[in-house]
């Protein structure tokens, strides 16, 4: 049997100053962007650059008990986990994008890692893991 997990939902105020922060600050690539008029709604994926794996459906709070959610996905936790083939390079555009990081870099035993902040307040991990750490091995 084989399953993949394709989309991640990330409940987001306004398509396109989502789009604005995942495409232009983070680089993400656009995959989709679809009016569905029989919901008036966009379907909008994005993934980051060279990613083949799961991506994020930017899914616009359509009910006001959506509302509460938005930057807030995971209850206070680190919701995503960005990893890089070059931490540093990365770390350093995103913060020339200003992006917030609240949790400065650091070494520990599964690489190098950093805790930043979505334009909602969403916590991600920009990470880097060794090269022995069974995720890397496992994507090679």
């Amino acid at each position: 049997m084989r399953q993949n997990i394709v989309h991640i939902a990330l409940v987001v105020k306004e398509y396109d100053e989502a789009l604005d922060f995942y495409i232009n600050k983070l680089n993400f690539e656009l995959i989709e962007d679809t009016y569905q008029p029989e919901q008036d709604k966009r379907w909008v994926v994005v993934a980051p650059p060279g990613s083949s794996g799961c991506t994020l459906l930017l899914a616009r709070a359509s009910k006001p008990e959506q509302e509460p959610f938005i930057g807030n996905q995971s209850g206070g936790r680190v919701f995503l986990f960005l990893n890089s083939d070059d931490f540093w390079r990365d770390y350093h555009h995103m913060l020339a994008q200003g992006i917030t990081f609240i949790r400065e870099p650091k070494q520990i035993e599964y690489g190098t890692v950093a805790v930043f902040v979505d334009l909602y307040g969403n916590q991600w991990d920009l990470l880097q893991l060794k090269e022995d750490h069974p995720m890397v091995k496992r994507t090679q």
